[in-house]
């Protein structure tokens, strides 16, 4: 009886057999019929060995032991006595298909389990803190927005990769947004953080290199490189990493080539990925310019442009890789392409930059979740510099395990590299289990750090900007501040982290004299949650105004808009013709007052579970 090929490795480990050399055949043998088995000589069927992996043996001589991750080297020539052999670290193939991006997702992207039932805690969406959030939409013929999936004219693969998300209905971003998307329009759409942007932008990309056909890109040419049909640009590494596994969900069996690019991994085996095809392409500015430098990718055939955190990718250092990719290369002009931008910010200057990429668009601004249902409980505390890491260390001990039996996770943000080495180590000599990333960690540290962290198994992660943007980190129950950023819409991004998809959350700020320029910033985001503000944090915000009228300077503050959005469509200011949509976020879910909640802060912002005495410090306010 013929022991199955898994048995059969596991009696080998069990009973290794000692290697034996092969048997010497007569060179005037060596091509005749039967010298070297049914086989011939010359060739042996791949054999396996529990202590030097997989042997593929030509003229039957032995090689030099393979390492597990690639080949060995031959000890001679091919074909010539005993030193010909080779060994390989890998199986035979496998016959099981690629497996499923959906299995076992729980502890990496775990940002896709939604559930209607679930919304109490950090585990899924929401859906009902949705239901009242403000939208306002201006533009020319804007499309109507949707109510739910089935409405929209989506792929059959892509509808049943949706039920496989347990997506229940779509979030006010996805309402407005992707029937905007599917109409071919251009689209400067602004919502927080973690109210589901990424699925906004991935569906209308995905339905429409379906539409458009499968693989039927311009094949790659000497000087032209692979040609997808969709760019997805994104600010940082993490960030593209993510929006590249979730894409995969959603294009899951529908046949869409998806890669990603991005600096800080080999580039030959990003490259690798590209020559087999490519439908749509993630990546980040520096490594995009490098292969197109490289004359391995090429834009002509973009169809569909989307940036992530654009005001991000637009603001300071990246704009000018932005304008080479978007305007200097081989891309399609606005108006022959598709563009959708997406942040959760958009003050008026990157709007006016972002402009010249768009063509007859239409902006979107969906209300913060924060802002109307108060879902993150913000903490302003003065503290000083010298005593930051005792209070930290003091909030730190009074927290317990979050939600559903999950591990409450703690993300810390610090202004410099520095910062976050040195306070990690000192949280460990501390024996607070934490772990740092920044932007000098290489992208193998940075991808452990956050699968330590997304996991459980460091539940503190100290973090500059480079984890502000965009990252969907399930279970954050706790954002801490422990040095302000310079800007307000940087604040916005941070605290985002936290209070995702509709769920509660608790950011703590660290202010002192330093972060004055902030002061004014911080009590207009507590007032439009209904939160109650310090005393002293009025004070500061007071004496801030008085250094500006007195010709002073101050910090930088971009933020831009109506008290309940992240940004506000700046042309409306011009004599620019539009039509305008404000009102809730959906249809048929009471009429929409644009008023913020009228709940008191202790019932409107609640603590997540496992935070200890932080419930009813909170309740109590902080005079």
């Amino acid at each position: 009886m013929t022991m199955p090929w898994s048995d059969s490795f596991t009696e080998s480990t069990r009973n290794p057999t000692r290697r034996t050399l092969p048997k010497y055949i007569p060179r005037h043998l060596r091509n005749s019929e039967g010298g070297g088995g049914s086989y011939g000589y010359g060739y042996a069927p791949p054999t396996e060995s529990p202590q030097y992996g997989f042997r593929q043996s030509y003229a039957g001589g032995p090689g030099r032991q393979a390492g597990r991750n690639g080949p060995g080297r031959g000890g001679g020539g091919r074909g010539r006595g005993r030193g010909g052999g080779r060994f390989w670290a890998q199986p035979p193939p496998n016959p099981t298909p690629d497996p499923n991006p959906f299995d076992n997702v729980s502890e990496e992207f775990d940002q896709l389990k939604v559930t209607e039932d679930e919304g109490d805690g950090n585990g899924g969406i929401n859906f009902d803190a949705y239901e009242d959030i403000p939208v306002d939409a201006s533009g020319e013929d804007i499309p109507p927005p949707v109510d739910t999936f089935v409405e929209i004219d989506l792929a059959e693969c892509l509808n049943e990769n949706i039920k496989r998300c347990k997506y229940v209905k779509p979030t006010p971003i996805q309402r407005h947004a992707i029937p905007i998307a599917m109409a071919g329009r251009d689209l400067m759409a602004c919502a927080q953080t973690g109210s589901g942007k990424t699925a906004a932008f991935c569906f209308p990309i995905i339905s429409g290199v379906l539409n458009n056909g499968v693989g039927l890109s311009p094949a790659r040419g000497v000087d032209r490189g692979v040609c997808p049909s969709a760019l997805i640009l994104s600010p940082t590494r993490e960030l593209a990493g993510q929006i590249h596994e979730e894409a995969k969900k959603f294009g899951y069996q529908s046949g869409v080539k998806i890669a990603v690019a991005y600096g800080g991994a080999p580039i030959s085996q990003q490259l690798r990925i590209l020559d087999r095809g490519c439908d749509i392409l993630v990546a980040t500015p520096g490594r995009l310019v490098d292969m197109i430098e490289r004359s391995r990718v090429s834009l002509s055939n973009i169809k569909y442009l989307a940036l992530d955190e654009a005001d991000r990718m637009l603001d300071m250092g990246f704009e000018p890789q932005i304008r080479r990719i978007v305007e200097q290369m081989d891309m399609p002009r606005s108006g022959a392409r598709q563009t959708l931008l997406f942040s959760a910010t958009f003050p008026d200057e990157i709007q006016r930059l972002a402009a010249d990429f768009l063509s007859n668009y239409i902006f979107l601004s969906v209300g913060r979740v924060g802002s109307s249902t108060g879902l993150i409980a913000q903490r302003v505390e003065l503290v000083e510099d010298m005593d930051k890491r005792n209070h930290l260390m003091k909030l730190l001990s009074q927290q317990a395990n979050g939600a559903h039996g999950k591990v409450a996770l703690t993300l810390v943000f610090v202004e410099t590299k520095r910062s976050a080495d040195s306070l990690e180590n000192w949280l460990r000599m501390n024996r607070f289990p934490a772990i740092a990333i920044h932007g000098d960690k290489v992208q193998m540290e940075r991808e452990q750090a956050l699968r330590l962290f997304k996991c459980g198994k460091t539940p503190i992660l100290v973090a500059t900007d480079v984890a502000s943007r965009g990252l969907d980190i399930p279970h954050v129950s706790h954002v801490i501040n422990f040095d302000l950023p310079k800007s307000i819409d940087d604040y916005v991004h941070r605290i985002g982290r936290t209070g995702r998809a509709g769920n509660s959350g608790l950011a703590t700020a660290f202010f002192n004299a330093k972060n004055q320029p902030l002061a004014k910033g911080l009590i207009e985001l507590m007032q439009e949650s209904n939160q109650e503000v310090p005393s002293w944090l009025n004070e500061y915000a007071e004496g801030e105004s008085q250094t500006y009228s007195s010709g002073g300077g101050g910090g930088r503050n971009r933020r831009s808009g109506g008290s309940k959005f992240g940004g506000y469509d700046y042309r409306r200011d011009s004599q620019y013709a539009h039509d305008s949509y404000y009102g809730p976020s959906s249809y048929g879910y009471g009429d929409y007052s644009g008023g913020m909640s009228a709940a008191p802060y202790n019932d409107a912002a609640s603590v997540p579970n496992g935070y200890g005495n932080y419930e009813t410090i909170v309740a109590g306010g902080w005079d």
